[in-house]
């Protein structure tokens, strides 16, 4: 599954803890214990943890790649390459860390602390070491004040061991193509393309392109938690940050402190990760046509037509005009796409979306090539990203390995749903073609008692995590609640503007309170039409990837 990074700017474990894992894998009276296959990684899991929270994370000066400012700190936690070898390779992942400011002579005592408070972003392939960040934002103000905000680097991604596939300038080469109803040619090409990006993997990574997993991005947690001193976890995970967080929840149910699932994944094993594609593909459908409705609603502003019809030939028509003649040398329709492909996870780049395009059908291209043209800068990140996406996704779960299965799927799927199915489809393809061994999915869920409540937030209208996978995990998760951003559409809307949500995070992460029962909130008012064109301008690059 795909999108961008989300948008926003405890005790010692011992011997005693090692022994009881060893004896009694998590799991408990759910049923879900650990499988025998996985018995040799939950005892390495166990090991590590120990080392790590005897050991602890030594916090210094971010190196300058990071990008970071002096008041966040950096570090690093050391897990296993292969949790069945725990003596063996051992890869260090980078970890940041800002705390709570310390208050100013005269001003009120300090909150209680509350430990650490860990998020992931999502991906698979996604960074969340710019999260402390978010300490400077009014929305995460009393979180700051309570918590050490702390973000990682997942294995593979940044400086975490990094995964690499492909030459990055290889990988992000433009201008490119993305037919809606691609011919036999054009699906022949791309069927060779995948295949000879899963076998550069294979050859990239070895043997070791088995140890790129959701499971094993689980037990990373885990010693990371250990490494931070903290006997139970806290923890946000946002789009496919959800998934392994729900996995988490299931092999570790009694590390968990609190946990907000932030735009859920559908952890359904059924569902993993083929068939969540195919209906990403079908709720982006929707989202665009509620783009289109938008913008047609602002054509007095945008003279892109004043019904979704009109806006779909305006868009069609420029995708025609750049595969003939690409805009500045690099947008042709396969960046026109991705560039529009963002709204449909953020409203807030409606306005941009559609100026650009109103002024590019006018005969000025810079506003589309300032949202669409590649990044040179950013083409290590973004095949980095890809790299994981794509080995964590593949590795999980069995695939259809006949092409005519994906064909037949897709084309079947195109006549209802032709934005996104086969962009959608062939970035995925690798996945058939795969030389490392599949996973079975882990069955997600606890029963009443064996997990601490936990607070699952869905937008309704969320194209990226469909709003039926956070049923399905609230379902699944014993003791959870819902909040549901009714008639939004926003992928990731904790420490957004919604003033609603951010008060129901606020009082479980804060006070450990859960409304009673689920709980909904109205969803944010739509954009306003400007004709702002640099809105948007740092996520034009290509997009990493998260469920």
């Amino acid at each position: 599954m795909r999108a961008p990074l989300t948008p926003l700017l405890y005790g010692t474990a011992g011997s005693l803890l090692l022994t009881a894992l060893v004896a009694a894998p998590a799991g408990g009276a759910s049923g879900r214990s650990t499988p025998p296959e996985h018995v040799a990684e939950a005892r390495g899991t166990a090991l590590a943890a120990e080392r790590a929270a005897a050991k602890g994370i030594a916090f210094g000066a971010c190196p300058k790649s990071e990008g970071l400012p002096s008041v966040v700190k950096c570090g690093t936690v050391s897990v296993p390459f292969d949790y069945a070898d725990p003596d063996g390779r051992q890869i260090k992942l980078t970890v940041s860390r800002a705390k709570p400011a310390k208050p100013k002579k005269g001003a009120k005592a300090a909150p209680p602390h509350q430990g650490a408070l860990v998020f992931n972003p999502g991906g698979p392939g996604a960074s969340g070491m710019y999260f402390p960040l978010v300490s400077t934002l009014p929305e995460w103000k009393k979180l700051a004040g309570s918590y050490d905000l702390v973000g990682y680097a997942p294995r593979g991604v940044g400086r975490s061991a990094p995964l690499s596939c492909q030459d990055p300038k290889e990988y992000g080469k433009a201008p490119s193509q993305s037919p809606t109803h691609p011919d036999e040619a054009y699906k022949a090409e791309r069927v060779a393309q995948a295949k000879a990006y899963a076998r550069d993997c294979g050859r990239s990574a070895g043997e070791g392109l088995r140890q790129y997993t959701t499971l094993n991005n689980a037990r990373d947690l885990d010693v990371l938690r250990a490494g931070l001193g903290e006997k139970r976890l806290t923890f946000m995970g946002a789009s496919y940050g959800t998934y392994f967080g729900a996995v988490y929840a299931t092999l570790f149910p009694g590390h968990v402190r609190r946990m907000v699932f932030d735009s859920a994944v559908d952890p359904d094993p059924e569902q993993i990760w083929y068939r969540n594609n195919l209906d990403q593909s079908v709720a982006f459908e929707n989202r665009w046509t509620d783009f289109r409705e938008w913008v047609a609603s602002h054509d007095a502003t945008y003279h892109l037509g004043t019904t979704v019809d009109d806006v779909q030939k305006n868009f069609d028509k420029a995708k025609d005009k750049l595969a003939r003649k690409p805009a500045g040398g690099t947008v042709g329709p396969g960046q026109l796409q991705g560039a529009y492909l963002q709204a449909g996870y953020y409203d807030d780049y409606w306005a941009s979306r559609a100026h650009a395009l109103s002024r590019y059908l006018k005969g000025d291209p810079k506003p589309l090539v300032r949202l669409a043209a590649p990044v040179p800068e950013a083409a290590k990140e973004s095949e980095n990203g890809n790299a994981v996406y794509t080995a964590v996704e593949c590795n999980d779960a069995p695939w259809p390995t006949e092409w005519r299965t994906w064909d037949e799927d897709n084309t079947r799927l195109a006549r209802i749903a032709p934005f996104e199915t086969w962009d959608n489809a062939f970035m995925n393809l690798p996945c058939a073609y795969w030389p490392a061994p599949r996973q079975r999915p882990v069955d997600v869920g606890t029963d009443p008692g064996e997990l601490a409540p936990t607070l699952i937030l869905a937008a309704e209208r969320d194209a990226a995590t469909p709003y039926q996978g956070a049923l399905e995990l609230h379902r699944r998760l014993a003791g959870s609640t819902v909040v549901t951003e009714r008639g939004a559409g926003t992928h990731g809307i904790a420490g957004g503007p919604n003033k609603c949500v951010n008060a129901y995070v606020d009082a479980y992460l804060l006070d450990g309170k859960l409304p009673e029962g689920d709980a909904d909130c109205q969803g944010r008012q739509a954009p306003k039409p400007d004709t702002d064109s640099k809105a948007g301008r740092s996520h034009a690059k290509a997009l990493p990837r998260a469920s």
